[in-house]
């Protein structure tokens, strides 16, 4: 028999590419896979059951139905593990393409010493990359400072590294964040942990950590115990947090919804004692998360 050529596709919907068979007719497993990294297999659509139907395999060899593989389009088999992945990798390309390009913010400088300057602003934050604009908050009477001022960077990335980490300036350890009142007069202060609905009990806090690591600096994941199918992650940037926020993710293959985590109650412990049956230790989860409950799983 001379050598012929099958189509194949990942998706019965998507358009097929041609691949060469042997010259007895068969098809290696390997020739599939060169195009197709990962297959194991290939399946078809049976013109007369409209079932699918799996290509025979034998020693990495695909053997042709019928002794002929026709016009029909046969589509990729991929082990369970391998398509878990994939849809994983395709959930996060999903939600990294709705972020997009961060913009960067003012940010608070606390604790700045009483003789530091503008400039002094400037050239100490001008090492970490380019500066926009610097300002030191001052009385409008006296003219001296308050101890706080403004930065702002051009890149994203550098405003994040500036976050991350404490500062020293003229001598003292100063703090910089974004300012409460970012997320206006109006709207709640913008929180760096998300609330992770649906988790399964195999998922370990280190899992759950290296797969959030992919939109993000993780600073805390935190599981209740007893399981509770929820848990919380903390991630050092909030603008990441937010755009998780309202996302089915899939981990380990299951559907995870992810939400704001609300801040506590001021007086949690209290809140608690007031409920028959209190628990301390259901008081002390709840101060360790630092959350609530979202109110749409309530």
């Amino acid at each position: 028999m001379t050598e012929c050529y099958i189509r194949v596709a990942e998706d019965e919907n998507e358009e097929p590419m041609e691949i060469p068979s042997e010259e007895d007719g068969t098809v290696l497993l390997s020739t599939v896979a060169a195009q197709f990294p990962g297959a194991c297999g290939l399946r078809y659509r049976s013109p007369v059951s409209q079932c699918m139907r799996g290509v025979r395999l034998v020693e990495g060899v695909l053997h042709a139905p019928e002794a002929d593989w026709g016009n029909l389009v046969y589509v990729v088999n991929y082990p369970k593990d391998n398509k878990r992945k994939m849809d994983e990798m395709d959930a996060a390309s999903a939600v990294k393409i709705k972020r997009g390009i961060q913009k960067t913010s003012d940010l608070i400088v606390l604790g700045l010493p009483w003789k530091t300057t503008e400039q002094d602003l400037k050239d100490y934050f001008g090492t970490f990359g380019e500066v926009i604009m610097v300002q030191v908050k001052r009385d409008a009477k006296s003219g001296n400072s308050k101890g706080f001022g403004f930065v702002r960077f051009t890149d994203y990335e550098t405003q994040i590294k500036v976050m991350s980490q404490r500062h020293m300036i003229d001598g003292r350890w100063c703090d910089c964040k974004l300012p409460n009142s970012k997320a206006g007069p109006d709207e709640p202060m913008r929180s760096r942990k998300v609330f992770v609905g649906r988790c399964t009990e195999d998922m370990t806090a280190d899992e759950l950590r290296q797969f959030f690591m992919q939109y993000g600096e993780v600073t805390d994941v935190f599981i209740p115990k007893p399981f509770r199918a929820f848990a919380f992650v903390t991630f050092a940037d909030d603008q990441v947090a937010q755009s998780l926020c309202g996302e089915d993710l899939i981990i380990k293959g299951t559907s995870v919804h992810i939400s704001n985590a609300e801040p506590k109650h001021n007086n949690i412990h209290h809140l608690f004692s007031n409920f028959p049956g209190r628990s301390p230790s259901l008081a002390a989860m709840f101060e360790r998360s630092q959350y609530q409950f979202p109110s749409s799983h309530v």
